[in-house]
């Protein structure tokens, strides 16, 4: 068996690349008649029950939007229902015939049974489940001192999607409806400073890869796979206030704003109608996955090339429970409340 093994990895990689050479004329050309089929072919929207979690803020805020462009019936769930009021009257003003708001927790099944319950009592249906809540980080995983926050990016990226799933699943297959998955590029791209989050996105992505083979036609999948999109990680996820304690704040509570965030809801939304199985912003990362698949080392010494030219570390130790000392011997007060992923503003605080 191990002379086996060592022969196909000789053999395998390399004939891979033959056939993958040979086939993409006719691969390029499916994709061409599924895009052009997809040009014609659209899931009418209105009137139909589109469920949306952390949706008071950021991509989920959008893609309601987007939702509510095409006539649909909405119910927008976040943890607190304060912004939700304003986001339900903005998308009735845009077109959606009936917008219900529900205060919950996703990361909590009996939560998420409750809003799914709430639905059914109202409308009869569930058509569209769209997962958008999401937590990021922007620390190092070796100056963590306060684990308690592990748990917690977990339960966020992970089971805030699987419970509203779990408890959905039996009434989309009553309507042949949809799952809508926020996934990002971290899955399988390796970006520093991003560890326990894309730890989370790549069993996120596995659990519903596997969930589509077990589910078959009965109910769809569109996982939405997005990178560097100007949303919140790349203008400070978790935020803190001037002078206070570093806090977690999960994606669906901070602003997000940018035209990157306004096109990738629109391509989510019309990738759903459409029944793509995915939906890439931009899609240029997939070229990377040639790289990782045959040739890992080389894009390990691009990014150690790319990443080396940094001068010094600059992090944003949020929830690692540590004072923030960076590059300077006296922190300053920041202008900003703003911890963003690029511009670190430097100040001395203290997680407990």
């Amino acid at each position: 068996m191990d002379f086996v093994n060592s022969f196909m990895n000789f053999v395998v990689p390399p004939a891979s690349l033959v056939m993958l050479a040979l086939a993409w004329p006719t691969l390029s050309f499916i994709n061409a008649c599924e895009w052009a089929y997809g040009l014609f072919y659209y899931e009418s929207m209105e009137n139909k029950v589109v469920i949306i979690t952390g949706a008071s803020s950021g991509l989920g805020e959008q893609i309601a939007y987007e939702y509510a462009k095409r006539g649909a019936i909405l119910v927008l769930v976040a943890r607190r229902d304060t912004r939700l009021r304003g986001i339900s009257e903005n998308a009735r003003q845009i077109g959606a015939k009936h917008v219900m708001i529900v205060a919950a927790d996703v990361v909590k099944e009996d939560e998420c049974r409750r809003f799914i319950t709430e639905t059914m009592s109202f409308y009869g249906r569930v058509d569209h489940l769209v997962n958008a809540t999401s937590l990021g980080h922007t620390f190092y995983f070796e100056e963590v001192n306060d684990t308690s926050t592990f748990p917690h990016l977990m339960d966020i990226n992970f089971w805030g999607n699987v419970y509203p799933t779990y408890v959905a699943l039996p009434y989309l297959r009553q309507t042949k409806g949809r799952i809508i998955v926020n996934a990002s590029v971290e899955n399988w791209f390796p970006l520093p400073r991003m560890s326990l989050y894309s730890a989370a996105k790549s069993a996120l992505v596995n659990f519903y890869e596997t969930l589509r083979l077990e589910v078959k036609e009965d109910v769809g999948i569109t996982i939405a796979t997005h990178g560097w999109i100007g949303t919140d990680i790349t203008r400070g996820k978790n935020m803190v206030d001037n002078g206070a304690e570093m806090q977690w704040r999960e994606e669906r509570e901070v602003q997000a704003s940018g035209g990157a965030v306004d096109e990738f809801a629109k391509l989510i939304v019309a990738g759903a109608c459409r029944g793509d199985p995915y939906v890439k912003h931009p899609s240029w990362y997939d070229a990377f996955l040639l790289y990782k698949a045959f040739a890992p080392k080389i894009l390990g010494w691009t990014f150690r090339l790319l990443l080396g030219a940094e001068n010094g570390r600059q992090t944003s130790l949020i929830g690692v429970g540590k004072p923030l000392y960076l590059q300077s011997a006296s922190p300053k007060k920041p202008s900003s409340p703003m911890i963003g992923s690029r511009a670190t503003y430097v100040q001395q605080m203290k997680v407990e």
